[in-house]
């Protein structure tokens, strides 16, 4: 199991492929009515996803009615991921995710374009993976880790401290 513990996903999305994918990797699914329509919460790494498909932007009335259950994902999930499905992405498309982008500037909301199931579950396991608890700690290490490395072994930091010597 890669993110351990039991996913929580929008009864809506009982038949999306996502899920079918994501039960086949041998993640437990538990379905709910109190979610926001079309979510998939990890509770253990603490992130929400909301897959949502481009095409149903297209309606006018459809958009507002999406644009607000975005706003109520993004009210309730402090670490929030929208999902954008479209096979392809061209002009309309990518006008759909710069209006989503704009809308939602300076809110915690990351958008994911994807271009089928297989590349939603696959951004979903990695990023749930990644901020799972046992996980986030060996990536922070990692981090600190290449980053002392970086300075110790940089051009730049041994100029400057060749120059702080000096100067003292």
């Amino acid at each position: 199991m890669a993110t351990g513990g039991a996913a929580v996903a929008s009864s809506s999305l009982q038949h999306h492929e996502a899920i079918l994918s994501l039960t086949n990797q041998h993640q437990r699914i538990r379905f709910s009515d109190s979610v926001v329509t079309g979510s998939i919460i990890f509770p253990i790494s603490g992130i929400a996803f909301i897959i949502m498909d481009v095409q149903d932007f297209c309606d006018r009335s459809a958009e507002t009615m999406l644009m607000e259950r975005i706003e109520q994902f993004v009210r309730i999930h402090r670490n929030s991921f929208l999902l954008l499905a479209a096979g392809l992405f061209g002009q309309k498309e990518w006008d759909v995710l710069f209006k989503i982008q704009l809308r939602f500037l300076g809110s915690n909301l990351k958008i994911i374009p994807s271009h089928n199931a297989a590349d939603v579950v696959r951004s979903m396991l990695t990023i749930a993976k990644v901020t799972c608890k046992p996980h986030v700690d060996s990536v922070r290490d990692r981090i600190a880790m290449s980053r002392a490395q970086i300075i110790e072994r940089s051009p730049v930091w041994e100029m400057l401290r060749k120059r702080q010597l000096n100067d003292a």
